[in-house]
């Protein structure tokens, strides 16, 4: 099991960003939480397989069809929690 938190930066809020990385990440059987922050960027913390976390990120970087994402940082990390779904956070 690997971890990832990924900060997405660029028109990625009030374009249904978080309900396009809930859906491709319960997809992929990738746990975790996707949530706005108050500087207009997203927080994505998500685990599973390299290989599906690795394929979630692609998605993050195409982003939904209104979505203009213009950088993607993503952090490796050992897991730090432990998720049972894949959620929003309000």
């Amino acid at each position: 099991m690997e971890e990832i938190e990924v900060r997405i930066t660029g028109k990625v809020q009030q374009v249904m960003f978080r309900d396009f990385v809930q859906r491709k990440a319960r997809g992929l059987w990738i746990v975790g939480t996707v949530q706005n922050l108050e500087d207009r960027s997203v927080k994505v913390i998500a685990q599973g397989t390299e290989e599906h976390l690795n394929t979630l990120i692609a998605h993050i970087h195409k982003g939904p069809f209104l979505a203009r994402v213009s950088r993607v940082d993503v952090e490796w990390r050992e897991p730090s929690g432990d998720y049972n779904d894949f959620t929003i956070i309000y």
